[in-house]
């Protein structure tokens, strides 16, 4: 009798949320993403130390300016973690740009080139990298000019369904709409704690979005993420990808509960309308208390971790 993890393999491409080597070799996923908190865990831990003596090393001879010192160690730490898990699992991994140009649609742009330069020193070529960006406007623009370049991209923080619509018009490889965090802010909102699995708002946002896509035959994978229980992912069983945590990875690898498909391409049947302009975009996420308060905490927290991760980097120099 399989489990769930293994029924799940069968109907969806399972992503693990992690910079955790060890993690990735037990569940053995297709891809795997990271970014500044999970990088910045992965750091604290002591079997990366020499990455970071080698991030910091490298960078002192790229630069004899400290400060640019610790931002070129930040870049190339990222991609030495990246490059020891891309070479373990068979698919992609998502590198994330600095939260802090979020807002810089040409500052995002260079540093998508950097990473993808910096990957192709080590060896891996761009068809296994998804450079992921804030789904702001301006993330979103970066992505339609690195899409065009032939530089997949992965846009993440993603709350709202204008930005979901925005990056599909844009050509986006693939979105990580977040499923929990929109949960956390419900519960906040609402003062409700008790969602099933099918009301779950995190849970309706990513159906709504993954129906549309489909319906309208935009070729953007849509890849839920930010899981606070297994009945999320079940109930979102058959979605492109899912992004999973160690510890529910483990907890659905556990479980040999029964897991129904719940999303299906059944094939496009609508033709998209005119694509929102900078303005309409605005506005829709004006409109949305939700997705504007938790794309600007995630912007915010990741910005956070980044700056904790270069004060860790700043002890090597």
């Amino acid at each position: 009798m399989s489990n769930q993890l293994q029924a799940l393999r069968e109907i969806t491409t399972v992503v693990a949320d992690t910079g955790d080597i060890e993690a990735i070799k037990k569940y053995q996923p297709v891809d795997a993403t990271t970014n500044p908190s999970l990088l910045l865990k992965a750091a604290e831990m002591p079997q990366y130390k020499s990455h970071l003596e080698n991030a910091v090393a490298w960078a002192k001879e790229q630069s004899s300016d400290p400060e640019q010192q610790i931002i070129d160690a930040g870049d190339k730490l990222s991609v030495t973690i990246g490059t020891d898990i891309v070479n373990i699992v068979p698919g992609r991994i998502s590198t994330e740009v600095d939260a802090r140009l979020s807002f810089d649609t040409a500052a995002s742009i260079e540093k998508a080139h950097k990473l993808v330069a910096l990957y192709k020193e080590a060896g891996i070529d761009k068809s296994r990298i998804l450079i992921k960006l804030a789904s702001t406007w301006e993330g979103i623009k970066a992505a339609e000019v690195l899409e065009k370049e032939g530089i997949n991209c992965n846009l993440t923080l993603l709350f709202g369904f204008a930005q979901a619509q925005a990056c599909a018009e844009a050509g986006a490889y693939l979105i990580s709409p977040f499923v929990g965090r929109i949960l956390d802010w419900y519960k906040k909102s609402t003062g409700k704690t008790d969602y099933t699995s099918e009301e779950d708002p995190g849970v309706v946002s990513v159906t709504k979005i993954y129906n549309y896509y489909k319906e309208h035959g935009y070729k953007t994978v849509v890849m839920g993420a930010s899981f606070r229980n297994t009945g999320e992912i079940t109930e979102l069983a058959g979605c492109d990808r899912l992004t999973i945590g160690p510890a529910l990875l483990e907890e659905l690898s556990q479980s040999d509960a029964p897991l129904p498909v719940k999303l299906t391409d059944t094939g496009a049947t609508k033709t998209p309308g005119a694509p929102l302009t900078e303005a309409q975009f605005r506005w829709e996420m004006n409109q949305d208390a939700m997705a504007t308060e938790k794309v600007s905490e995630g912007i915010r927290n990741f910005a956070i971790d980044q700056v904790k991760l270069e004060t860790l980097l700043k002890s090597y120099l």
